[in-house]
């Protein structure tokens, strides 16, 4: 038998009845047109800022995806059939996925102006029926959520090797420091994630501005020296290459997808910048500065085969070899910080809508409320990533295991972006199939290339999926097994009212328990009647809930019902991305009997010991593993922002 102690009413953010798989109250409002919402800055400033945070990933793919493509786990021939045949790709993967599939189409599904793949789950589910395909969504959703974390931490890992092995062109008896350096490079980029990115934070834009537009003219000093790789943008080249070898081909897509991991963050940073920004960064900076870096490469190779090794270093003069290799780690960790940033905010709405348990959260900046700090994660990121960089080594090593998760979720995308045409956005079926067609069939062979490395590593993000998959998925499914088990126990309020609240004794007061269900009688309630016999003039049964919106606006925030006898129900809905501040929100409400004064207001939390069985419900390893996630969970008066000397909490026994 398994115990543990589980705070029921503490955990009302998380239930089931606010999750992704059931309406809002708040209305279908599906998305806004632009996108910017609550945007005050001006277009170009958010632009520099785009250009900073989210094409930081796929800015440094110019480090390794080329070299990859040809000397990787399929080496190809440096000729000028395959030169141009991948270049060609590359070219057209950018267009078709980043620009058409991204930028012009998955960029309208914002969840009232947020992005990434819970915010799409619950801009899919808040939109249909509670039916079959609502399940499924919801497990594409997780699964996507899930290989976001194997992207968190082989990203950072391949990012700074790839840029710190640059050392080795400038001076090949400088192999032997490129490990040490890399891990050094990446536990201070940890260490420094308390203190908040808000100051670095201003620097990231200006700083990849100025590092696209040095890969640009690298670029176009590469083009010069053989501006007939021009010709290579013909999509000819494409098919010419499968024509020559459709296996070698195929398996080569593994490593030209390289040249788009990143695109996933145009969708999940939408909400930091807008989608008008980050189409205006993508178009008019990133996508041909990009180009032109490749372009560059390929000519380079073109000309010198022996540059394959490693184009993007040497297509420099050799005088600027050292500062570009500074500058492109600077480039990396950049990247790298925007994907711990993701990290954290994923982990944060995983937490708001049900899918993981309470987690510290801390807010390092007054007026950026996107500016958060998750110390969990945050060193298992670090872990995970140094033990990574030391059993893979190289950035080719780490090659091999890159991509897998990316395509993934791109695969996830494309499916998720079907349901949203066909059943949200009601397209005409003609159009709304041949795009969706297109998105899985590219996403889909991409996907399959990637399939083959699982062997050379790619294992480890499908790992790491697995785990947080289960996880996500083993809370969600506990904490509704809970409050079944909970309901049973429960009675009817005006049973209660009639037969209870007349035989006892009131005291001066106002007494306020949490409750993960908005009907019933908590737990809370009954074992202080029980243990104390008394109850407070005003009683309040609290309830949170947290919607599919990122953000529900203070007029929408709280409902109130008067149930006589001194005696209401509160819901307080919040946005997914919102904070939960019970006291403050108690502080702005007058409608429950006048105004609370935080000297005279008691919180009570029940807190139920878990005992594991064999009743129907999960496998007992699930249920251990939910007892374990219990145990470990955020203190509930830290989560919710209760005063610590106002809470009392009661305890019961609860077999699941």
């Amino acid at each position: 038998m398994d115990t543990t102690a589980i705070p029921d009413g503490s955990a009302s953010g998380n239930d089931a009845a606010s999750s992704t798989a059931e309406g809002s109250p708040l209305g279908p409002d599906v998305h806004d047109e632009h996108g910017d919402t609550g945007h005050s800055d001006g277009l170009a400033t958010l632009a520099v800022g785009a250009i900073g945070v989210v094409f930081g990933d796929i800015g440094t793919s110019p480090l390794y995806s080329l070299k990859e493509s040809f000397i990787g786990h399929h080496p190809l021939k440096v000729d000028h059939t395959h030169i141009f045949g991948v270049l060609s790709l590359v070219f057209w993967t950018m267009i078709l996925i980043v620009t058409v599939k991204y930028v012009f189409m998955i960029l309208r599904a914002d969840n009232k102006g947020e992005g990434g793949s819970l915010a799409l789950l619950a801009l899919v589910s808040r939109c249909m029926a509670d039916t079959r395909w609502t399940y499924v969504m919801i497990m594409l959703g997780l699964t996507a959520t899930a290989l976001f974390f194997g992207d968190a931490i082989i990203t950072p890992a391949v990012s700074v090797l790839s840029a710190v092995e640059g050392l080795t062109v400038v001076h090949p008896g400088f192999e032997h420091l490129v490990l040490p350096i890399s891990i050094a490079i990446l536990i201070g980029l940890f260490a420094i994630q308390s203190r908040g990115t808000a100051a670095v934070g201003k620097l990231f834009g200006p700083v990849m501005v100025f590092y696209f537009l040095t890969i640009a003219a690298l670029g176009v000093r590469g083009i010069m020296q053989a501006p007939e790789i021009l010709w290579a943008l013909n999509p000819v080249h494409a098919f010419r290459f499968f024509a020559l070898d459709p296996m070698l081909a195929f398996l080569a897509l593994g490593s030209i997808v390289l040249a788009v991991t990143g695109a996933e963050a145009l969708y999940a940073d939408m909400g930091h910048f807008g989608r008008r920004a980050i189409m205006v960064a993508w178009l008019y900076m990133a996508f041909p500065c990009l180009l032109l870096n490749y372009l560059g490469q390929s000519a380079m190779m073109l000309r010198d085969p022996s540059t394959v090794e490693n184009p993007f270093f040497l297509l420099a003069p050799e005088a600027l070899r050292l500062p570009l290799v500074l500058l492109a780690t600077m480039a990396t960790v950049i990247a790298s910080q925007a994907v711990i940033s993701g990290a954290f905010s994923v982990s944060q709405q995983a937490v708001q809508l049900g899918y993981l348990p309470r987690i510290r959260i801390r807010h390092t900046s007054a007026r950026a409320a996107g500016q958060i700090y998750v110390p969990v994660v945050n060193w298992a990121l670090l872990v995970l990533v140094v033990l990574l960089v030391l059993s893979f080594k190289t950035s080719g090593n780490l090659a091999s295991a890159y991509g897998i998760a990316v395509t993934g979720t791109m695969f996830i995308t494309a499916c998720m972006f079907g349901v949203l045409a066909f059943m949200v956005w009601r397209w005409p079926p003609l159009v709304a199939g041949l795009f969706t067609g297109l998105f899985l069939l590219v996403d889909g062979a991409y996907f399959a290339s990637n399939i083959t490395k699982i062997p050379d590593g790619g294992w480890f993000p499908l790992v790491v999926a697995a785990i947080a998959f289960t996880m996500l998925t083993t809370w969600a499914t506990g904490r509704r097994i809970l409050r079944e088990r909970l309901a049973e126990d429960s009675m009817p309020f005006d049973v209660f009212l009639n037969s209870v609240c007349q035989k006892v004794r009131r005291v001066a007061g106002t007494s306020v328990f949490l409750a993960s269900n908005a009907e019933g009688i908590p737990p809370a309630l009954l074992h202080n009647l029980k243990h104390n016999h008394i109850l407070h003039d005003r009683v309040v049964v609290l309830t949170v809930e947290t919607q599919n919106v990122p953000h529900v606006p203070p007029a929408r925030r709280r409902e109130v019902e008067d149930l006589g006898h001194g005696f209401y129900r509160m819901i307080i809905r919040i946005g997914f991305m919102d904070e939960a501040n019970v006291p403050a929100e108690l502080g702005a409400e007058t409608r429950a009997g006048g105004a609370f004064k935080p000297m005279e207001t008691s919180y009570f939390l029940a807190r139920q010991t878990l005992i594991a069985s064999k009743r129907p419900g999960m496998a007992i390893w699930r249920e251990k593993l939910f007892a374990w996630m219990v145990r470990n969970a955020e203190s509930a008066m830290v989560f919710f922002r209760l005063p610590t000397n106002r809470v009392i909490e009661l305890g019961s026994q609860l077999e699941i």
